[in-house]
């Protein structure tokens, strides 16, 4: 593979890995999909296997980021209700606030459903905070996995192809 075509395929990883912490774009299929156009092209084992580990890594990661929060969630008291709330605003605050309004729409959206359902100010601030804190852990672990598969055709590109 041509240097060009390699720094193109850096450039798609990078970009999914943004895609993770500004959630704009699907970052770790992003990441992956620029990981498997570099194996097919690259036409090696060693693409392939550097394709299958980061397939894992990603894969792993994704399982990890929906059970972990959810859990946390689940014993703070959260309802998967307020959560749904939270992304259905966080949806409409991505089209009517462009850049910031998913950020805007997520908390206001478990603010208001936890403050119907708990009923005080204090109660629904700290549920909120919950889902916050569950929803960052749940960012960073796929942006660890996503950059931990992105190490691995790294240190494939500069050591073994």
């Amino acid at each position: 593979m041509n240097t060009a075509a390699t720094l193109l395929v850096g450039v798609a990883i990078f970009v999914g890995i943004l895609g993770i912490v500004i959630p704009v774009l699907p970052g770790a299929i992003l990441s992956l999909a620029a990981i498997l156009v570099w194996a097919i092209v690259e036409q090696s084992t060693t693409g392939w296997i550097v394709f299958a580990v980061a397939a894992a890594l990603i894969a792993a990661s994704q399982v990890v980021k929906y059970t972990v929060p959810e859990r946390r969630l689940r014993e703070s008291g959260v309802p998967r209700r307020s959560m749904f709330i939270g992304v259905l605003l966080g949806i409409v605050g991505f089209f009517l606030i462009p850049v910031v309004g998913m950020f805007v729409g997520f908390p206001v959206g478990v603010y208001v459903s936890e403050r119907q359902r708990l009923k005080t100010h204090a109660e629904a601030w700290a549920s909120t905070k919950h889902a916050l804190r569950a929803t960052g852990v749940s960012i960073l672990i796929e942006f660890i996995g996503t950059s931990l598969a992105a190490a691995v055709w790294l240190f494939a590109v500069i050591f073994l192809v």
